[in-house]
């Protein structure tokens, strides 16, 4: 019953728990505040369990700097929030090329930076995992939170992506 329970548990979690948290930021900037400062607090404000042994932070996208999530040593992702990794997540390609070359990685993933942007690459560990808020689209500011978080991809909260646009 354990085993079942932890393996419905993990059906549950998919990048649309991250949308939520990122809509939330996008549209109430003293949750925004609290996500920053604060991350596990600040999800538990949505009810969204994240797991007890880990530190969780999160890093915001803007105009003049870009964040985008690695984990150098194997596959640490913060499931809780987006699920199940992809698969290119976890391959050695991604993960030693990012570091070296993360502008023509990301190029490759079809997300082009200006040269002005500012890029940190942040690596997850077994006891780090980071969410990244994307890069808020123009006019997300009049949107509903159920509308903006279909807007964010799991691809955007790892800062390969941007979030999509507002129609």
């Amino acid at each position: 019953e354990e085993i079942q329970n932890q393996i419905t548990t993990n059906e549950e979690r998919t990048p649309a728990l991250g949308a939520k948290v990122v809509a939330r930021a996008w549209l109430n900037p003293s949750f925004k505040k609290r996500l920053l400062d604060d991350a596990r607090s600040a999800i538990a404000e949505l009810e969204i369990p994240i797991e007890e042994h880990v530190e969780f932070r999160v890093v915001e996208n803007t105009p003049g700097i870009h964040h985008v999530v690695v984990c150098t040593l194997c596959s640490c992702y913060p499931r809780a929030l987006l699920g199940e990794p992809p698969e290119w997540y976890k391959s050695m390609a991604y993960r030693q090329r990012v570091v070296v070359e993360p502008r023509q990685v990301l190029r490759e993933m079809g997300l082009t930076l200006d040269a002005e942007i500012k890029l940190r690459v942040v690596d997850s560990t077994a006891d780090l995992r980071y969410l990244v808020i994307p890069k808020e689209p123009e006019g997300v500011e009049e949107l509903s939170e159920d509308k903006a978080a279909e807007l964010v991809t799991r691809d955007s909260m790892i800062g390969v992506a941007q979030a999509t646009s507002v129609r």
